[in-house]
């Protein structure tokens, strides 16, 4: 598949790179790599990245602005995304070909070339072994590229903490890292947390209730999120900070915006992701997201919940 993904990119003058909305480390981190290993390998091409910015993550890339004809005849490719409603800029389907580089189920087959690798700890290593498959085949690193690909792979194995984080993982980051970047002023930025969020953070603490299962929803409302002055984005990073707690197993956030409610889902062992499609979601086996529109699920996602730690 990376031999016929290399071929593809170079039949081609243009090529757009999409990554999903609401996007994270790995997704600004496996869309700008890529892009910048193409610009440096094949400076005669048009590459672009887009997508909506999310502020918190702006000093990783800059998105570009594009007009509907760049993608006439254009390669698109997709990176960390599963599902076709969740790709950030839909105009993604006007190009010519389309590519899709995941590492989540692949549940949603889209696209003419798909390289799925659920093994995979992000699709920022996935990018990179694609450059180490075509380094003697013209591919280029530069320092920027390696910059890009090691904060996703930070961000997406949570600093190497995850159980996705394998010995490939190790092996990529401790290669990445002889490239020119200030690893110290990347953490500090990719960790970096404001006073409001730790206080929301205290108030996700005094208020979580662990059931004997080892199960909890934390139920973070507009009204509560305004109080105290985050954003959605904010809280929903605050998802992995419970992942210390002595009991705790398998744990939801819902989170309200403006027209939705978002659920995140993590565990440290009951497989979790099919609760998640269960409510129009998915993800990986032990983290995974859906969106719903009622409050009302609320309690049966708890007995859900209930169920896989009981039975685990």
């Amino acid at each position: 598949m990376k031999a016929e993904i290399l071929d593809t990119i170079q039949q081609f003058e243009t090529i757009v790179i999409h990554r999903h909305v609401r996007p994270d480390p790995d997704a600004y981190g496996s869309q700008g790599g890529l892009a910048e290993i193409l610009k440096a390998s094949f400076p005669e091409k048009s590459i672009f990245t887009v997508g909506e910015t999310e502020p918190s993550l702006a000093f990783l890339n800059d998105m570009d602005t594009i007009a509907d004809e760049t993608y006439r005849n254009a390669l698109v490719i997709v990176c960390d995304t599963a599902n076709r409603e969740r790709v950030s800029d839909q105009r993604f389907q006007l190009g010519s070909k389309l590519i899709k580089i995941d590492h989540h189920p692949n549940h949603d087959a889209y696209g003419d070339l798909q390289w799925v690798d659920e093994t995979a700890s992000s699709v920022s290593e996935m990018v990179y072994a694609f450059y180490l498959f075509g380094k003697d085949k013209g591919l280029c690193m530069t320092d920027e590229a390696a910059r890009l690909l090691y904060a996703g792979i930070v961000g997406d194995t949570g600093r190497f903490l995850y159980p996705s984080t394998s010995r490939k993982t190790f092996e990529y980051a401790g290669e990445l890292i002889h490239y020119a970047f200030d690893r110290t002023e990347l953490y500090h930025h990719l960790y970096e947390v404001e006073p409001n969020v730790v206080k929301l953070q205290g108030y996700i603490y005094q208020n979580l209730e662990i059931d004997s299962s080892g199960a909890a929803v934390v139920v973070l409302k507009r009204e509560l999120i305004a109080q105290y002055g985050v954003s959605p984005h904010d809280a929903s990073q605050l998802v992995s900070t419970l992942g210390d707690i002595k009991g705790l197993v398998a744990w939801c956030f819902f989170i309200e915006e403006t027209d939705q409610i978002r659920l995140r889902f993590r565990s440290k062992g009951p497989v979790i992701n099919e609760i998640a499609r269960k409510y129009n979601g998915g993800g990986h086996p032990l983290a995974a997201g859906a969106t719903v529109y009622s409050w009302d699920i609320v309690e049966a996602v708890k007995r859900d919940l209930i169920h896989v730690c009981a039975n685990h």
